[in-house]
């Protein structure tokens, strides 16, 4: 197997999923009318409820949903079970389940005056069912938040070439916004400048860097500069952790990659002998550096923050995606060769490793079946899509038929970023992360270029456009969570509906996870978690078509398939922080608290999904039997 196969099956499967399939559910279902006034045009605000052109609001809402997971994901899984199980499910979910979550979520919140899912659950399901989503919701995105956070903190604090990128982002996101919507100014223009120039400043961070005599890494002035500010940081504690965890996924990336031997090195961050990872100040001031930029993105207007961010973020990871599809056509086909002397394209990994099914009673538990639904937790088909749809893009909708290429279009490009994130870990050889997907886009990208840009600077684009991938829907993460909290509790607490109280309260909650170290845990929750979001969002749309007296066919079916697998996932994932971590002899203080914390979530969210689930059973029952009386009696 090699690259090319995987660009023609992609092109393959867009062009028939979309075309036969998704736009006569369209069609046929749910019927767009460009007539119909939009929540974005009735409620005009210019903060969430905002007309935007669907050339920008597809760049938006494809950002908005790309974030870790169709990298990470795809990467775990292909080292787990092989590349083919992987390419399987991408290819089935994104064209029978993943398209159809995201456009329905979108369409059903548009229909609903651009309510969220909880509240359209209120009216449609039950009363309940709506406190409990508020929780299932809030504390879901709490834990992708700590996640993210803690990811995000980690690397810049491990990366002094990352953060000026970052900075420049921020400010041409302002710039980008004030120049559309103050200005007038044309889009082509605007995107030119602001994505060239943050695309520079991502190019100027790691500049000048090199190896001295003794091979150690020196850095370029920007980047020493950076370096500076940490020295300066961590001084305050006179260099000491301000504490110590052990991560037993070595999913950390303060952790170092390995050397040829195997063994790791120390690092003024890593402790190679007890594998302890210390927590130096400037970890925490670049965690509260995430948190003032997405601050900004939670409670400035759409249009001024949070949007051209994501929009330019599209750009930056729409040319890697093209440069990287280039070098998979090219490399096969003139047989291109990487630094090494290997051929580039060629899959190192195999199609088939192990379907996992035995069972070792002191180690994780991942069978194919339900793990490898959850592992690719983007890509196939994703939870935190249908929120961000329903919340952010639903209300920034011109007209109702923008709603497909929008939402199923999104998805189907995401589909794309996880199957060159497949691509990248099969060619670059066994590994995971953001590190292990930079490698394998830099061969492709110089690939894709001819040449013309070396392997190093292409790692350097894989790895930047990482960090901005999950950067970015960070910022929307908290814009998600602020309108939660305010629909949750702010008739309760009135003071909650102040969206800076709001913001505030999520990112104090999420400070406190991230700062127990405990997010690494919170990450293993993540894929089960978000896939079960996925299915009660199904579950909603598939009561609403119900309804409308609609065939929900389309969105009943993948429902029950995910909502029987993230359930099973659920159980499996909490087993295994037992046995691995929570019973495990070598394990002590707050690796086993937060074993334990994120068991007692596992069963919370399982409660939580049983009685929406039942719930939803109820008022599908319901709506059935009042259709099916109304055709007996039509006159009645």
């Amino acid at each position: 197997m090699n690259s090319f196969w995987i660009v023609v099956l992609s092109v393959v499967t867009t062009y028939l999923a979309y075309n036969l399939y998704a736009k006569r559910i369209d069609r046929n279902v749910i019927q767009p009318d460009a007539k119909r006034a939009t929540p974005a045009r009735m409620y005009m605000d210019g903060v969430d409820f905002m007309p935007t052109s669907r050339n920008v609001l597809f760049g938006y809402h494809f950002k908005a949903i790309a974030a870790a997971g169709p990298i990470v994901g795809p990467i775990t899984a292909a080292n787990l079970w092989g590349w083919a199980p992987s390419l399987a499910w991408l290819i089935l979910g994104v064209s029978f389940i993943g398209w159809a979550s995201d456009y329905s979520a979108i369409m059903v919140a548009v229909r609903n005056d651009g309510n969220s899912l909880s509240a359209i659950a209120h009216r449609l399901i039950a009363p309940r069912t709506r406190t409990i989503l508020f929780v299932f919701i809030f504390f879901y995105l709490m834990l992708l938040a700590g996640a993210f956070v803690g990811i995000l903190a980690a690397i810049l604090s491990a990366r002094p070439d990352v953060p000026f990128g970052i900075v420049m982002l921020g400010l041409m996101g302002l710039l980008a916004g004030q120049m559309m919507y103050r200005w007038k100014m044309g889009i082509t223009a605007v995107t030119v400048l602001v994505v060239a120039v943050t695309l520079g400043a991502m190019a100027i961070g790691p500049m000048g860097q090199h190896r001295d005599a003794a091979g150690a890494l020196m850095q370029g002035p920007v980047a020493a500069a950076v370096t500076w500010v940490n020295d300066k940081v961590d001084s305050v504690t006179g260099h000491q952790p301000v504490f110590t965890v052990v991560d037993p996924t070595l999913a950390d990336p303060r952790i170092p990659a390995p050397r040829v031997d195997g063994t790791r090195p120390t690092t003024p961050a890593y402790d190679a002998v007890t594998g302890a990872l210390k927590t130096l100040p400037n970890y925490l001031f670049w965690m509260v550096f995430l948190f003032a930029f997405s601050y900004l993105g939670a409670n400035l207007p759409i249009w001024r923050y949070a949007q051209p961010v994501a929009y330019i973020g599209f750009w930056i990871m729409l040319i890697t995606i093209l440069l990287s599809a280039a070098g998979m056509v090219v490399a096969p086909l003139l047989g291109t060769k990487d630094a090494a002397g290997n051929l580039i394209g060629a899959f190192a990994l195999p199609a088939f490793k192990d379907f996992g099914f035995a069972i070792e009673a002191d180690k994780a538990w991942q069978p194919l079946w339900p793990m490898l639904f959850v592992t690719i937790a983007c890509g196939a088909i994703s939870g935190w899509h249908s929120l961000v749809g329903s919340i952010g893009t639903a209300r920034q909708l011109e007209y109702e038929t923008d709603g497909l290429p929008v939402g199923a279009g999104s998805m189907f490009g995401e589909n794309a970023l996880a199957l060159l994130s497949l691509t990248a870990v099969s060619i670059a050889g066994v590994g995971g992360g953001g590190g292990r997907f930079a490698l394998g886009v830099g061969k492709l990208v110089y690939a894709g270029s001819f040449g013309l840009i070396p392997e190093i600077f292409g790692t350097a684009l894989g790895f930047g456009t990482f960090v901005i991938i999950v950067l970015t829907v960070t910022v929307l993460v908290f814009r998600v969570m602020r309108v939660t909290l305010t629909e949750w509790i702010g008739d309760t607490i009135p003071l909650v509906r102040n969206m800076h109280v709001s913001s505030i309260i999520s990112m104090v909650l999420t400070a406190a996870l991230v700062l127990t170290g405990t997010w690494v845990y919170l990450w293993q929750m993540f894929g089960a978690s978000n896939q079960l979001m996925a299915a009660l969002s199904l579950l909603v749309v598939s009561v609403w078509l119900k309804s409308e007296n609609r065939n929900p066919t389309y969105a009943l079916l993948p429902m029950i398939f995910m909502y029987v697998t993230t359930l099973a996932a659920t159980v499996v994932t909490a087993r295994n922080l037992y046995v691995t971590i929570a019973a495990n002899p070598k394990m002590s203080g707050l690796p086993v608290a937060g074993a334990w914390a994120m068991i007692v979530v596992s069963a919370l969210l399982f409660v939580a999904a049983l009685v929406i689930g039942w719930d939803g059973y109820k008022a599908y029952l319901r709506y059935r039997a009042h259709h099916a009386a109304r055709a007996l009696h039509p006159a009645e």
